[in-house]
């Protein structure tokens, strides 16, 4: 998602609007998003078909998804809004099953409490394309904020996406495989919209189970609603503690995955892409392509290679991932910064899903997760060890670099020779011997951001060295 701009423009990022509550995300702001996001509806859908609203646990993330509704309901549309908080996957769920005409989301997603957010998911049930969302930003100038002129309330209602959404995906899992393995399970909501979700899969399949922070917390317990190291400390603990087989957590709006195996290490996004991309093909038999971003470990083109399966990259931003899984069969596609979608699926990522086919990969191995991933990486040809640089440059700076990359690319880096230059999104350096580094400027903050993988960890230290350096000494002379 992209935040508001200084300027006080409203701008959709990868995927939706956000922006810091009561500063720019304000209600005049989401009725005007609203109606920006209505007028591209009335291009592509007729009003008998319903509009879905839904809403995470943030602050006034209800109240913001009422005055959408009524913005609609003024507008002549039909409104179905969820009855309590809903993960994301499961709006996108009920948006293709109810023959909608698409769902507005507000949330933020894994960012810090003081944000919110608004993304709009098209009746495919995937994150809206950019020929969907440069429309909607073109129609934000001319949009008013004002307050509905009708009071439109019979054309809302409320509704539960629940039902569906879970009856569908026990059709993706083997659930009486999951309940003959009686694993023991934590499971921390971190206060997000997967409680009542994640944990009644997990009863429902038989799980032993004990869960954390499950209640609505618009502070996140004073921590991020993200499913990493540094929030997963509790998780980890019990883990340990407790002797269970894994540990699962999601981000707030429940599309990112947290996995902890039986020793307490947090699992890499990236690893668990490798594992369950093994897991679908050798213990469930599917077959689909994988789709990956230029930031996701190159240790799935080592595996589709072994299997002889077809590999994707695409930009970062799963919506490139879900347009490919609406053009070809896609066994598992995902992206480091961890969401994933599996044939049969969405074209949208779920946490939820990506927490039960970890589980469900255990109950077919009767293996420790942490010995399968150790399995999964060496018959990738791994290990290869990965790094993102967060530094922090100016605008003109980001430039600069950019500029000498593009017109300039070195002919090594660290000795190791580059091979291509990849400009999908970014500047990506393919090196010899399967390493690479991609340079991606945030369009939204002082920073540019560096991606490494190679071989070992020596070689890793040596990059990442080489590239600060080289980076810094692109700063642009002020005068």
């Amino acid at each position: 998602m992209s935040a508001s701009s200084n300027d006080g423009k409203i701008k959709f990022g990868t995927d939706g609007w956000r922006g810091i509550i009561a500063d720019d995300f304000t209600f005049p702001n989401v009725r005007k998003v609203t109606r920006a996001i209505a007028s591209y509806l009335e291009t592509a859908y007729t009003k008998d078909r319903p509009v879905l609203v839904a809403y995470d646990t943030r602050f006034l993330a209800d109240q913001f998804a009422q005055t959408a509704a009524q913005v609609l309901a003024d507008l002549g549309w039909t409104v179905k809004i969820t009855d309590r908080d809903c993960p994301t996957p499961v709006i996108a769920y009920n948006a293709r099953h109810l023959n909608s005409a698409g769902a507005l989301m507000f949330t933020a997603s894994h960012n810090p409490a003081p944000y919110c957010g608004i993304k709009y998911i098209p009746d495919y049930a995937g994150p809206a394309t950019p020929e969907i969302t440069d429309t909607i930003v073109a129609n934000i100038e001319g949009a008013s904020d004002e307050l509905p002129k009708t009071n439109s309330s019979e054309k809302i209602s409320t509704f539960d996406p629940k039902p569906e959404y879970m009856k569908f995906i026990y059709t993706l899992l083997d659930v009486d495989k999951i309940k003959s393995a009686q694993l023991k399970v934590k499971y921390d909501a971190l206060y997000s919209t997967s409680r009542g979700y994640l944990d009644e899969v997990l009863q429902h399949c038989g799980c032993e189970l004990e869960s954390f922070h499950t209640y609505r917390d618009v502070l996140f317990g004073g921590g991020m609603p993200e499913p990493k190291g540094e929030q997963l400390v509790e998780l980890v603990e019990a883990v340990r503690t407790g002797k269970a087989d894994l540990g699962l957590a999601t981000d707030g709006d429940s599309d990112r995955f947290g996995i902890v195996d039986e020793q307490g290490n947090v699992l890499t996004p990236n690893t668990v892409l490798l594992l369950l991309a093994r897991h679908l093909i050798k213990n469930k038999g599917k077959k689909g392509a994988i789709v990956r971003t230029v930031a996701t470990t190159h240790l799935l083109d080592n595996f589709a290679a072994k299997y002889g399966v077809e590999l994707y990259e695409t930009p970062v931003g799963f919506k490139y991932i879900g347009e490919k899984m609406r053009e070809t069969t896609v066994l598992i596609g995902g992206e480091e910064s961890g969401g994933l979608s599996i044939i049969g699926h969405i074209p949208e990522k779920d946490g939820v899903l990506a927490d039960m086919l970890v589980a469900e990969a255990i109950a077919y191995e009767g293996k420790p997760l942490s010995q399968m991933v150790t399995e999964a990486i060496a018959e990738a040809n791994g290990p290869l060890d990965n790094k993102r640089l967060d530094l922090h440059l100016d605008d003109a700076h980001k430039a600069a670099v950019i500029d000498s990359f593009t017109k300039n690319p070195p002919a090594e880096v660290a000795g190791i020779k580059v091979k291509e230059v990849g400009r999908k999104d970014g500047i990506k350096l393919y090196l010899e011997e399967g390493s690479w580094v991609l340079l991606r400027p945030s369009g939204t903050e002082p920073l540019m951001r560096v991606y490494l993988e190679t071989n070992s960890p020596e070689k890793l230290a040596k990059i990442a060295q080489e590239m600060e350096s080289v980076i810094a000494k692109l700063e642009p002379v002020k005068v």
